[in-house]
């Protein structure tokens, strides 16, 4: 699989004429995905564009499959969110908080002005998360007719990824395992596993985030190269193709299940 063409896709919005954009939104229980990514440094084996292309390639992925049982069509990604913490290391390009929450508010007002009943913001960054959360509430606030929903892709199918890895918590953190094995599946051309070296995830509080999958009720601060000397956090080494097509589908089954329900909620 390679997702590097714009509008390739059938259900890419940016491939079609704007008539079969309207036509997609203004039937029953439309749906509209907006992936977010970002731009930053992800070790010395992954491109800085990694959680763009994943959240891009798990969105278009799973909107395929469900194109069948409803009308849905997914923006190109926002390619570049909320980094600061990768900035030490450099390749990162970065926006304030505030600064990515207009933006997400802005392209959600212009999409569902289109004429969408749902919205899903599905985001592949970490540091993106909690403006995520805040955008999905403010746009439903304001779009009360609209279903709106947001989610991390990662912090779903936990259970279903430790089935299948095989570091130990701490090894799929940022560029890990999880993360390279789906590139190496996705994308083997912007892979060097010769160059994977990562740090297993260690914070010096119980609580946080810890690895990809397992996320904590306790938020904290740190700029990653306190984590890690390559920027990569966990346990790539580890990582294979073959283990990145079933992480991937996991991601997409698990997508699935929401781009389902949110048709059925804004139909």
């Amino acid at each position: 699989m390679v997702y590097d063409t714009i509008g390739a896709s059938p259900v890419a919005w940016a491939g079609k004429p704007y008539p079969a954009v309207r036509d997609a939104a203004e039937r029953d229980g439309s749906v509209a995905v907006v992936p977010v990514g970002s731009l930053e440094q992800h070790g010395h084996h992954l491109p800085t564009a990694t959680d763009t292309i994943l959240a891009d390639a798990v969105a278009t992925t799973a909107a395929e499959r469900a194109a069948d049982a409803m009308p849905v069509l997914v923006t190109p990604p926002i390619w570049t969110g909320h980094s600061p913490h990768h900035t030490p290391f450099g390749g990162t390009v970065s926006l304030d908080g505030g600064d990515l929450l207009d933006l997400l508010e802005r392209v959600a007002e212009t999409v569902l002005a289109e004429g969408f009943d749902g919205l899903l913001l599905l985001n592949g960054h970490g540091g993106n998360g909690a403006l995520v959360s805040s955008a999905t509430s403010a746009i439903g606030a304001s779009h009360r007719t609209a279903e709106v929903l947001g989610v991390t892709y990662f912090d779903l199918g936990a259970d279903r990824i430790g089935e299948i890895r095989d570091s130990d918590r701490g090894g799929a953190g940022h560029a890990g395992e999880v993360e390279t094995s789906m590139l190496a599946h996705l994308r083997p051309d912007l892979v060097d596993l010769d160059a994977a070296e990562g740090t297993p995830w260690e914070s010096p509080y119980d609580r946080t985030r810890d690895d990809l999958s397992h996320p904590g009720p306790l938020s904290a601060y740190a700029d990653f190269d306190a984590y890690s000397e390559t920027g990569a956090v966990g346990t790539p080494e580890l990582a294979t193709a073959e283990k990145g097509e079933r992480f991937f589908e996991v991601f997409v089954d698990e997508v699935g299940d929401v781009l389902e329900r949110l048709h059925e909620r804004a139909g």
